[in-house]
């Protein structure tokens, strides 16, 4: 049984359902996902890594094995690091194709604006696009091998 990045995005939502829309508890949620991310190699932290257009500073890699993409991430602010451990957790381990077709719309249902602000929002939509943009660079890859 595979789980779908639709199935883990009503995850995500139920979690924050949770929370009943309480603004500390889902800040403090949000650090905890990040403190459970796995380290991030310093040698990773590189400035071709850095996603473009986040206030804090935001590194994202990417591997493709066996037909999965799979993401790693870091930040350097705690709320940062969760909202990247949250997308790391929905995008990762699918093929290319469903991560370029999958709208991302948990942020939207758990009110994330809410309790990120602009600034936020608009890095945690630079990290979303720079993940299809490899997950664009991936399958164009296999259609190359595929041709």
């Amino acid at each position: 049984m595979s789980t779908t990045i639709q199935d883990i995005q009503n995850e995500v939502i139920e979690e924050f359902e949770l929370l009943d829309g309480d603004f500390e508890m889902s800040i403090n949620y949000v650090m905890e996902l990040g403190e459970q991310m796995p380290p991030f190699e310093d040698a990773d932290r590189t400035e071709d890594n850095i996603v473009k257009g986040c206030q804090s500073k935001v590194w994202l890699t990417a591997s493709h094995d066996n037909g999965k993409v799979t993401f790693k991430g870091d930040s350097n602010t705690a709320i940062t690091k969760g909202l990247v451990s949250l997308l790391i957790r929905v995008l990762s381990g699918h093929s290319p194709e469903d991560i370029l077709n999958q709208e991302i719309f948990f942020p939207s249902k758990i009110g994330m604006n809410r309790f990120i602000g602009t600034q936020r929002s608009n890095g945690f939509g630079a990290m979303i696009k720079q993940m299809k943009i490899y997950a664009l660079a991936f399958s164009s890859t296999q259609k190359e091998v595929k041709s």
